[in-house]
């Protein structure tokens, strides 16, 4: 069940020209640069293209379809375009000093009638070298002569009412060859650090430009300071301006992937003072790595400066274990880190407790009943002791501890979800989290009565867990990961739960279908009678990132280790395994950035942080880069306009998404969320995708439609707590305002699936065409909203919940639960709610069928297997094993 938040009006579309008009331009076009291509190789053989597969920056782009690096990609079938404004231009980074002779401009239909061409040394200021304002459009091959670094066609007067669009943008001239740029290209650089001694020093400082701020490090051995370049470039100078805290020995390494290093420079007899390090090396990533301190405080540099020279090459294919697309640095350069915005509130152990109880009930006010607003809200609390307050938790909060480990931020007092503004029935008490927090309940108990997409991690709860509403009205969700519960969890009515790498005192009882994922203490499968499902380890697991506080007051994103066969709490014997990133290793997205200036920040190498808002999307956000974190807080809401895909990522190891609600627009999109290429075959199996905490609607507030919420062709994805839901109520929701065919689609081999919530779509909601899949839990509903048993299939009566395809040889799933209640018509009938290969390595494991209130029959639980779920006494059909 999913809300929609308002939509703006789409924007205008461009006019498409006649094929056959497009065809014969691209062919004289291509013919033209094929001939002034070989006139610059006989006329000018000294020269040599500079300008190919560099980075490439614009003013602006049409569309995801004609990116900036289309015009440097040898291509002449691919084009950058711009938008329909003046002026635009686009840029070329030669990674060094070049002196310029021929520039060559393979123009579109959409061509410039005043332009020039301008250099620059360091990307700011500009000498035109060549201008025209009677340019003529095809191809025009123009001799030069200038110096710089960067080159760019500058146009200010276009001659149709499109934008400016360039199939190829050719610079040609000569290098030394062994000479250095006199660009820096670490400023304002995305920069890391393996520790910062305070909040005054952060990494960021080095690379500033300002000699007067400085990082600083812990005062302890080793320690490392890290830019992304953000391609992989010769690198030939380094320059450490150092302040009196120095290095004795260090390296100078260079990295293609930010993993594996290679080491450039090192002294045991570093001098402190300005080091000026003549070097010769390779790579995307520089690092100074520290390993003994000439004095008894930390590292501390002014200025880390690198300068590049003889261009830029692409890392070797055995750099990394999966094939990772090159990126090409775009758009105006963006910074890392910086404010959280205004809806995010961080309380401190200093304030009152009156003061806290005062802020919270503000929000909770507000949110209490606000299932379909546009308000988010994220509550955060800096490591420490409180007391004295209840934090109740509406809709789109989230409520966060700041410490690295739960024990970290000790509130005793309350965090409760109840269902008052419901009357006591918690069905719809969606949208809301808590996380990374230790709780000392004022009551022996906490009470938290949510629904679907109201995940409960990394807590620690001193006394019972209670998961119903006050007066144990109807409840059903929920999902539990990584957290301790001291006395006992206790479901009462609600009618299915799902807990995975926990530890518990205890279960008190369960009513359809309760399932235990590596959760010690956990009791012993008995399903159905208790209801109990015990898978005693997860196969693999990795905790979804969080953010906190390091001891100098500094944000970083934890993103936890890979575990396989895990059970139990990640932090119970100290630390969480994995690694920090700083927060300005992050672009902080906040309410009105725009698609454009996302994907520039992840083209540039930034990881993703969405605070709390509303964000639409006119062209879809790409993740190509491997281990990229994608984190939102306060259940940031992304919607696509104009039916585009709101979200790709590329078929690479490690990225992880966490925390974000994908919210269908009015024109329909194919996939909301793109996890993977079509035919994706490349392992991930030792560094896996993570989708977690990530939720999907489909109506709601609004209409809206999506042919599919998520598609998962990557193989080894880790899909840890989905709920993608066609919306049942709420405006927009009805058979032809909100249409959506499939909640999750798996492609991908090998993908491990917990707590699956997928609800109300009009065909298949989960369709498995990937081998060796895994599921551990799923809550289903089949839509309520067929006007007829034809409407919705002819020829067979309905569409299983679950199908596994028939060309799958090895499948299996835990735990499984599907409903029916056909308002619309209750005679409909469902053939089964689950479907699958007859093969013995296609096994399932404790499933049930329900018809709510006997509003239409589920005739088999699977295949032909299982009695008809029917009836008005709402009694379960069950399954305990198949074949």
């Amino acid at each position: 069940m999913q809300p929609a938040s308002p939509l703006a009006p789409p924007g205008a579309t461009r006019r498409r020209r006649p094929i056959y008009l497009l065809a014969l331009i691209a062919t004289a076009v291509a013919l033209l640069a094929g001939y002034a291509v070989s006139a610059v190789s006989t006329a000018n053989a000294a020269t040599t293209l500079l300008s190919q597969g560099k980075p490439v920056t614009a003013s602006s782009t049409e569309n995801a379809g004609s990116p900036p690096s289309a015009a440097v990609d040898g291509n002449t079938g691919t084009r950058w375009s711009s938008a329909f404004s003046d002026p635009q231009w686009l840029q070329v980074d030669l990674g060094s000093q070049a002196s310029i002779s021929q520039v060559v401009l393979n123009w579109e239909a959409a061509y410039a009638k005043s332009f020039q061409i301008q250099t620059s040394n360091d990307g700011n200021t500009w000498t035109t070298i060549y201008t025209t304002t009677t340019g003529t459009g095809g191809v025009q091959t123009l001799n030069v002569t200038g110096t710089g670094r960067y080159v760019r066609m500058n146009g200010s007067v276009r001659a149709t009412q499109y934008g400016y669009s360039l199939w190829e943008f050719q610079v040609y001239g000569s290098t030394s060859g062994t000479g250095c740029g006199t660009s820096n290209a670490a400023l304002n650089r995305p920069v890391s650090a393996s520790s910062t001694e305070n909040a005054g020093s952060p990494p960021s400082a080095a690379v500033d430009g300002n000699t007067g701020t400085r990082w600083s490090s812990a005062f302890s051995d080793p320690q490392w300071l890290q830019v992304d370049l953000g391609a992989s470039s010769q690198v030939c100078q380094v320059v450490l301006n150092w302040e009196a805290a120095y290095a004795k020995s260090f390296q100078i390494q260079t990295s293609n992937d930010g993993n594996t290093w290679t080491t450039i420079y090192t002294t045991t007899t570093g001098t402190g003072g300005v080091q000026t390090l003549n070097v010769t090396g390779t790579g995307r990533y520089v690092r100074m790595n520290g390993t003994v301190r000439a004095t008894g405080y930390g590292y501390s540099l002014w200025e880390f400066q690198i300068f590049t020279g003889g261009g830029t090459s692409s890392p070797p294919p055995s750099a990394s274990p999966s094939p990772t697309p090159t990126t090409t640095p775009t758009g105006p350069p963006v910074s890392g880190g910086g404010s959280l915005g205004p809806n995010v509130i961080v309380f401190d152990p200093s304030m009152s407790s009156a003061s806290i109880q005062s802020q919270l009930d503000t929000v909770f006010h507000q949110q209490e009943s606000n299932q379909f607003g546009t308000q988010r809200y994220a509550l955060m609390f800096k490591p420490g002791s409180y007391s004295g307050f209840n934090a109740q938790i509406g809709f789109y909060t989230s409520i966060l501890g700041l410490g690295q480990n739960p024990d970290d931020v000790q509130i005793h007092g309350d965090i409760t979800v109840d269902a008052g503004w419901f009357g006591g029935n918690a069905t719809q008490n969606f949208w809301r989290s808590a996380e990374n927090m230790s709780v000392y309940p004022s009551a022996g108990f906490t009470r938290w009565a949510v629904a679907q997409a109201a995940p409960f991690r990394r807590m620690d709860i001193h006394g019972d867990l209670n998961l119903a509403p006050n007066g144990y009205g109807w409840a059903s969700g929920g999902y539990i990961a990584d957290s301790r519960v001291s006395g006992t969890l206790q479901p009462y009515s609600q009618q299915q739960w799902f807990t995975r790498d926990s530890q518990i005192g205890g279960n008190l009882n369960g009513v359809w279908n309760m399932v235990f994922s590596g959760v010690q203490g956990a009791p012993g499968t008995s399903f159905p009678n208790p209801p109990y499902t015990n898978v005693p380890q997860s196969p693999v697991t990795r905790e979804k990132p969080y953010l906190y506080l390091d001891s100098g007051g500094n944000y970083n994103v934890f993103v936890p280790s890979m575990r396989t066969n895990s059970s139990g709490v990640t932090w119970a014997n100290g630390n969480t395994p994995g690694s920090s990133i700083p927060l300005t290793q992050f672009y902080v997205v906040k309410q009105g950035d725009s698609a454009q200036t996302i994907n520039n920040a992840l083209s540039q190498g930034y990881n993703l942080l969405f605070t709390p808002g509303i964000y639409h999307v006119s062209q879809t956000l790409n993740v190509t880069r491997a281990n990229t974190v994608v984190l939102g807080i306060g259940y940031p809401t992304i919607i696509p306009d104009n039916g585009v895909d709101a979200m790709h990522v590329s078929d690479v190891d490690g990225v992880k998404l966490g925390g974000l609600l994908f919210d269908a627009g009015t024109t329909n999109s194919q996939n909301l969320l793109q996890v993977g290429t079509a035919g994706s075959t490349a392992s991930h199996a030792s560094n896996p995708t993570s989708i977690q905490d990530v939720f999907f609607r489909i109506g709601g507030a609004g209409p809206g439609s999506a042919t599919n919420s998520l598609v998962v062709n990557s193989n080894n994805t880790i899909i840890d707590h989905i709920w993608a839901w066609r919306a049942d109520h709420g405006a927009g929701a009805g058979w032809t305002t909100n249409p959506a065919q499939t909640g999750l689609i798996v492609n991908g081999n090998n993908v491990m699936a917990y707590g699956l919530f997928v609800e109300h779509y009009q065909q298949y909601e989960v369709l498995w065409n990937g081998n060796g899949g895994r599921t551990i839990f799923l809550q289903n509903e089949m839509p309520y909203d067929p006007p007829s048993q034809a409407a919705w299939r002819s020829g067979t009566n309905g569409y299983a919940a679950y199908k596994v395809a028939d060309t799958v040889t090895s499948h299996e799933a835990w735990g499984l639960g599907s409903y029916c209640n056909f308002t619309a018509d209750p005679s409909i009938h469902a053939d089964h709610a689950f479907e699958a290969p007859n093969n013995a390595n296609v096994k399932f494991h404790d499933l049930l069928t329900v018809s709510l209130g006997g509003k239409g029959t589920i005739d088999h639980v699977i295949n032909s297997t299982g009695g008809a779920a029917q009836g008005t006494a709402t009694v379960p059909v069950n399954v305990v094993s198949y074949p």
